[in-house]
């Protein structure tokens, strides 16, 4: 079943408030997504010429600060990093594809969730008032945020298997529903260089349009290529570093609510996901229509 829950600020005032604007929407999701959740957060920006990796390993007492120090010395970067639970960020100056590499002949049980100049990415297994209080997302401050939670109904349950999923600087998607082209799809992206962590549909379609991104796609463009060439049933929501889309498949079966006011525009699969924003009783809802790309984007900095 699955829930999704997006939040886009159009005030900058309110960064401060958005993981607590933000996580009474994920916690509303529990019943559709009891076993794992996470959400993608953008703010924090690094400057240009470096990027920022979110990365997790299994033992929750790894030695990230050993890691840090050989990375900034064999990469010959500036680094800084923190650490949020199990999961580390680091911040560093450096290009994707280096880094990419670095750590995939250096740490080979890193896994790297995103890298970009702004996304942070945290999911695990659990209840989504579980995830939200180990990583302190009430706290947390930015520009707009996507979620999910999630109900396995087809595959383990495991924080790999959990969204959202990101495949390239900056992009990330959830996913409601299903595709069924994605084993043949998946083989086709990458021999066009698209690499894969999990065996997951909706990690497919992140590859996807980041395929169809650095093919020279715009956004909208990408998303629509995604509604002939993949086949299936979905909701997705997309975090970009400037702002995030809404779009669902030709028959819309999955459902979806938007709610936009003068200060953010929010999407839910519930409308109940939704009430505990403020003004959201004078904000305009509507149910966004099958195979129509909608988004909202801040001006490239």
């Amino acid at each position: 079943m699955c829930g999704i829950v997006g939040l886009y600020l159009k005030n900058p005032a309110l960064g401060p408030k958005l993981g607590a604007l933000f996580e009474p929407m994920l916690i509303a999701m529990t019943e559709r997504g009891p076993d794992s959740a996470g959400f993608a957060i953008y703010g924090d920006e690094v400057p240009e010429h470096w990027i920022k990796l979110t990365l997790r390993h299994p033992d929750p007492y790894f030695d990230w600060e050993t890691l840090a120090e050989r990375a900034k010395t064999e990469l010959s970067a500036q680094l800084s990093w923190f650490q949020n639970a199990n999961v580390a960020v680091f911040k560093l100056e450096a290009d994707e594809v280096s880094a990419r590499g670095w750590f995939a002949e250096h740490a080979k049980d890193v896994l790297i969730l995103s890298v970009g100049r702004s996304i942070e990415i945290l999911k695990e297994v659990g209840l989504p008032i579980e995830i939200s209080e180990r990583f302190s997302l009430s706290g947390m401050q930015g520009t707009h945020i996507i979620g999910h939670t999630r109900m396995a109904t087809e595959s383990a349950v495991t924080m790999a298997g959990s969204h959202p999923f990101s495949t390239g600087m900056d992009l990330c998607l959830v996913h409601n529903g299903s595709l069924s082209n994605h084993n043949r799809l998946r083989e086709n992206l990458k021999r066009e260089g698209i690499s894969f962590e999990t065996e997951n549909d909706s990690e497919v379609a992140a590859g996807y349009l980041t395929w169809r991104l650095r093919e020279g796609d715009t956004l909208k463009q990408a998303l629509e290529g995604a509604l002939t060439d993949l086949d299936g049933f979905f909701t997705f929501t997309i975090g970009t570093r400037d702002g995030f889309a809404v779009i669902r498949d030709p028959i819309a079966c999955k459902p979806a609510v938007l709610a936009e006011t003068d200060d953010y525009v929010a999407m839910a699969s519930e409308y109940q996901a939704l009430t505990s924003l403020p003004g959201i009783e004078n904000a305009k809802v509507w149910e966004p229509e099958p195979a129509t790309v909608y988004a909202w984007e801040r001006a490239s900095v």
